[in-house]
């Protein structure tokens, strides 16, 4: 049974009230019985209530003292590259609209070998290879000739790419690439039919079950999240538990994370149907953390610097930092020779986020796999 059978019965309004139903006394009830473990389900969603949003400074200790017992006091660094902005699909909300009239490149291996020499001179040791969903521009062959280029200069190789098959899969594992990302964007079936509008990606299923392919194929890491903003949070926030607990039960050798974007500018001029505070950001985070104990928790350059400061010690694992989101963006900032697809809020350098975690309490750790070690 797969992760779209095990929850296409479960009503999004249903979910979302039982949520908003929650009291103080349940809250009260979730933090006080909270074990090392984690919560419990019915826990889990009265720590997502609006009930919550009272209880967070209690909560917060719980979540930063977990995050220390499971993972001490290092935050892993790694950065993105982006190969490709060329696009089949048509959603709503993304720069890469295969609609919206912006520059279009794809690097070249070689091209994108000067762009990982960039990023490891920046300190870097882990490195994501981001593309737009276009087959027939990146194919599966591009992609393991890039990572083949690039696998000498890190020891850690993660992807975030249009979804494949386990057979797919495999040549790019047998590469040397040991991470897979992929963003269900919102688990509201019906709303995702909404914003998904063209293009392979219309497939709620496929992309749903993307990580359990990637299980069977063999990746080392897995990697999840949604597009914060787009539906309701506290529903969203309850799936993506549900959806990382059960890849931990099925897949328990691999490593397990979230993501936690939240929607920012891009081409085509969006507007973001349901907006997420900080505050609420805060308590999603502390919510999955205190459900998830063991899970990797990753936050991007989406959220601005002083944020991603204060949100260090609700249970972040790992940060990208000094991010380019357009092909070629880290050796020709200026050139502009194609489009973003999104704006980036923490612009500061790699050295300065590191200096900062420091200053936190806490160790930047560049490089944390070799295979070697395996």
């Amino acid at each position: 049974m797969s992760f779209y059978d095990e929850i296409k019965s479960t009503g999004w309004a249903e979910v979302q009230k039982d949520i908003e139903s929650r009291s103080d006394a349940d809250v009260d009830s979730a933090l006080g019985t909270f074990r090392s473990g984690g919560v419990d389900l019915g826990h889990f969603m009265s720590l997502l209530s609006p009930a919550a949003g009272n209880h967070l400074e209690r909560a917060a200790g719980l979540a930063h003292n977990i995050t220390r017992q499971r993972f001490g006091n290092t935050i892993g660094l790694f950065a993105p590259l982006y190969l490709s902005n060329f696009c089949n699909n048509s959603c709503a909300y993304c720069g890469f609209n295969c609609k919206n009239p912006i520059r279009r490149l794809i690097l070249t291996p070689e091209q994108a070998k000067a762009e990982g020499l960039f990023i490891r001179n920046m300190g870097f040791r882990s490195l994501l290879l981001v593309a737009g969903e276009a087959p027939q521009v990146a194919s599966l062959d591009y992609f393991v000739e890039t990572a083949q280029t690039l696998r000498p200069l890190f020891p850690s190789l993660g992807l975030e790419i249009y979804p494949m098959s386990v057979e797919e899969y495999r040549p790019l594992i047998d590469c040397g690439v040991d991470g897979l990302t992929v963003f269900q964007e919102t688990y509201n079936e019906t709303a995702y039919e909404l914003f998904h509008l063209g293009g392979k990606k219309k497939d709620y299923k496929w992309r749903l079950e993307t990580p359990e392919r990637g299980g069977e194929a063999g990746f080392r890491r897995l990697g999840l999240g949604a597009l914060l903003g787009l539906d309701n949070w506290r529903v969203e926030a309850f799936l993506m538990g549900l959806h990382a607990k059960y890849l931990m039960r099925k897949y328990w050798r691999a490593q397990i994370s979230i993501s936690f974007p939240r929607l920012r500018p891009a081409a085509g001029a969006f507007e973001i149907p349901q907006e997420v505070s900080d505050k609420d950001f805060a308590q999603l985070l502390i919510a999955l953390r205190l459900f998830l104990p063991d899970a990797g928790f990753t936050l991007s350059t989406r959220e601005p610097p002083q944020l991603r400061d204060n949100l260090l010690a609700l249970g972040i694992t790992s940060m990208s930092a000094g991010s380019k989101t357009d092909p070629g963006g880290y050796t020709h900032p200026q050139a502009q020779d194609a489009e973003a697809q999104f704006e980036i809020s923490d612009d500061r350098d790699p050295g300065t986020v590191a200096e900062v975690i420091r200053q936190k309490g806490y160790e930047p750790v560049w490089k944390d796999w070799d295979e070697a070690l395996s």
